[in-house]
């Protein structure tokens, strides 16, 4: 028996092998492939060779894109995780080092600070884990990956042209599994679209306060953040309430009505200081993912900010957990 699991053992590190070795020839065909794309792109030969020459094909980027908390972990279990007392501590000693620089962001950007140490503290721990991945790696990886193929080709596009420019620094891109990078996790076409030379030095540095701060607050404001506007309210729900009505999934947030005609499907409505003109829709994000969940709890109505930090990041414990925890930061700044 011992020989039999030793020979077995062998012949699954050969197919491992194999598997490896294939994939990487797989891998290095589609590089010359895409370094024909780059170039025709626009990006100079000699910027594509540089960049695209150390790329290799990482599997566990493959892994990480397989399995995400966002798609697994219950509500309750994801936000507590992620806006505990000790996140709040570590957000206001952050927002004691930097306060001047953040009090004239919120003003400028009108983006409130509890929103960027939110996002911050979320996204990287307020700076302290920001990703130790290759990015040209991880972006050529899951480029070349057939899950979400175009998406990726086209970051990976975009950040070579910010390199080609001049805008960004190839040997400190360094962040996510995904290609996120910086204090506040911007994928390549959020720093092309949004990001801010903040100090005028001539280059975007998102591992520094400067940009990074001014860069969030400059996305939010221009993608349509309403300072000091609600992001979601906790809500029990009746069992007449039709499921059509109930949004389980961040793609999309569909049937958005006036308050007015989902307070007849809310336990003790009247208690939420709301316009019946203001436009709302109803999330229940566990209905999908925990077993014989009741499709009703937990329940949560969500006004215009949430789908604003749904575009960050799509998944509707992400947007829940940070509106967490910027009211958290309400009473402690």
């Amino acid at each position: 028996m011992k020989k039999i699991n030793i020979i077995i053992s062998s012949l699954f590190l050969v197919l491992i092998t194999f598997t490896n070795v294939n994939s990487n020839e797989k891998f290095n065909s589609w590089i010359i492939k895409f370094k024909k794309k780059a170039i025709d792109e626009g990006i100079s030969e000699k910027t594509v060779n540089i960049v695209m020459d150390n790329a290799i094909f990482l599997p566990k980027v493959i892994e990480y894109d397989r399995y995400q908390p966002e798609f697994y972990e219950d509500t309750k279990t994801y936000v507590s995780k992620r806006t505990s007392n000790d996140k709040v501590k570590k957000g206001k000693k952050i927002y004691k080092k930097n306060k001047n620089l953040i009090n004239v962001v919120d003003e400028e950007f009108k983006v409130e600070k509890e929103l960027l140490l939110a996002l911050m503290g979320i996204e990287t721990n307020y700076g302290t884990y920001l990703g130790k991945m290759d990015i040209i790696s991880s972006l050529a990886t899951l480029s070349y990956d057939k899950r979400r193929s175009e998406f990726f080709t086209y970051e990976l596009i975009t950040i070579l042209k910010l390199i080609d420019q001049n805008k960004i620094n190839k040997n400190i891109l360094f962040g996510s599994w995904a290609g996120a990078f910086g204090h506040f996790q911007f994928m390549p076409t959020t720093i092309s679209n949004y990001a801010i030379d903040y100090d005028n030095n001539s280059i975007i540095e998102l591992k520094k306060e400067y940009d990074s701060f001014a860069s969030a607050a400059n996305y939010l404001n221009k993608i349509g953040w309403k300072k000091n506007d609600p992001c979601f309210f906790r809500i029990e729900l009746k069992e007449n309430i039709p499921r059509k009505f109930l949004n389980t999934s961040a793609k999309k947030i569909i049937n958005k009505k006036k308050f007015k005609f989902y307070k007849k499907f809310i336990k003790e409505n009247e208690k939420y200081n709301i316009s019946d003109k203001v436009k709302v829709a109803i999330v229940t994000p566990d209905s999908d993912i925990v077993k014989n969940n009741n499709k009703l709890d937990p329940a949560y109505l969500v006004f215009s900010n949430y789908d604003k930090v749904l575009k960050w990041n799509r998944s509707l414990r992400f947007a829940l957990a940070v509106c967490t925890l910027k009211n958290k930061f309400s009473n402690e700044l």
